[in-house]
């Protein structure tokens, strides 16, 4: 095989020790190889790029191995005339058979050596540091949500049913009750009586869901609950406080994907987050599609298409995707509503919901690449890129299938 890179390396990482191979040019025509094995402390992975420097490597692949390729990759990517690669591990995998750590650090070797394998996406430093704060943010608030239906199920241990009558067991109504039953107080009908706003419409149910046998395990554990929603709320809010803050200078690019039908603010920070502002790393809509997974996999053999299930992707970003696309189904007045429509009857909810957050991606891509606002194509694109008369001749097929005769006259317009 043609030989791409003459002096490169491949790391198989671990969380104590890294093996460490490199190909350089040998005698005649023939490369040589050696491998060695690093620590990953700190003093170690100096070490190694050292070594790397001394024998004139310039492309260092690793594979992306839960966090333990951060520190190499960070320190590589800091050194001048080294380009580190993080490679796929479904792009790399080895025949099987004799695995062992140093075949695998050859094997990466050589599939960068033959230019079999190309580097995985990997954002600038401030891109990074914001995804680790919407992805905190993002475990804050589902961390909140367990806990807040840890609480409503605890209660149900109590015989209180505040959950069957509030929409939000932490709303003012409902947190005021739960406040006064830790601090003792037990009378129903004057839990019943803080209730605030709309919710006076229903002192009389609270009075029997508050009917209760609840003790002071219960006032306890209930406290407890409590107290671990307060810090995750606080932990939210600090969070999007800091998050706002490094975002100031994406401010623009975070307002135009608010354009976009479903996506929110929060949505917004999230996609940066996860893709940047740089829409050169990605040739087309389509490669950012695919990288996310938010697009149809493509298995086909013997004439036979297998499995289209998308590929694991972006978890982070899919999901918000998922979310923008559910909230975008609902609208009534835009495109990607009637694309869900459209697709839900044959497709079903979470297929049709897939669709459409692809859509938004799709989407997003052209905003940041051109920075240009939202272009609605309109509820009505389904129907009216048929034209009219086209429109009209398959909605009377329609209807010739279901066994009706119908006559039809342009509609005389009155003054």
């Amino acid at each position: 095989m043609d030989v791409f890179e003459e002096r490169c390396a491949g790391v198989d990482l671990g969380k104590i020790e890294c093996k460490v191979c490199i190909r350089v040019p040998g005698k005649g025509k023939r490369s040589r190889r050696e491998v060695r094995t690093f620590s990953t402390m700190c003093d170690g992975l100096l070490e190694l790029r050292d070594w790397l420097l001394e024998n004139e490597i310039t492309r260092v692949g690793m594979e992306a191995t839960t966090s333990y390729w951060k520190p190499l990759y960070y320190l590589l990517d800091a050194t001048e005339g080294i380009e580190p690669w993080l490679l796929n591990a479904q792009h790399i995998k080895t025949v099987p058979g004799r695995k062992t750590d140093v075949r695998d650090c050859e094997w990466i070797c050589r599939l960068i050596e033959h230019g079999l394998v190309r580097p995985s996406f990997v954002p600038p430093r401030d891109i990074r540091q914001l995804r680790d704060l919407t992805r905190y943010r993002t475990e804050t608030v589902r961390d909140r949500a367990r806990d807040v239906y840890r609480l409503a199920m605890f209660l149900e241990d109590a015989g209180i049913k505040l959950s069957a009558v509030v929409s939000d067991n932490t709303g003012r109504s409902a947190r005021s009750m739960l406040d006064a039953l830790v601090a003792g107080e037990r009378d129903p009908q004057v839990l019943a009586g803080m209730a605030l706003g709309r919710m006076l419409e229903k002192v009389p149910l609270l009075n029997r869901a508050l009917t209760n046998s609840f003790t002071d395990h219960h006032a306890f554990m209930v406290a407890a609950m409590l107290r671990a929603i307060d810090q995750a709320d606080a932990r939210i809010a600090q969070l999007s406080q800091e998050i706002a803050r490094q975002l100031q200078p994406l401010q623009r690019q975070a307002e135009l994907l608010t354009t976009i039908p479903g996506v929110s603010l929060v949505l917004a920070q999230v996609i940066i987050a996860e893709i940047g502002v740089d829409m050169s790393r990605f040739a087309t809509a389509g490669h950012l599609a695919s990288w996310a997974g938010m697009c149809p996999g493509n298995n086909e053999s013997a004439g036979k298409r297998m499995s289209g299930r998308t590929r694991h992707g972006d978890t982070w970003l899919k999901t918000a995707l998922y979310m923008a696309g559910s909230s975008a189904a609902r609208m009534k007045t835009t495109y990607l509503g009637a694309q869900f429509r459209r697709l839900v009857p044959h497709r079903g909810v979470k297929r049709a919901t897939v669709a459409v957050g692809h859509s938004i991606l799709v989407a997003a891509w052209h905003i940041l690449h051109d920075d240009v606002p939202y272009r609605d194509l309109g509820a009505d694109h389904f129907t009216s890129r048929l034209g009219r008369e086209r429109q009209t001749r398959r909605l009377l097929a329609q209807l010739a299938a279901l066994g009706h005769d119908v006559t039809i006259a342009p509609r005389q317009d009155t003054a």
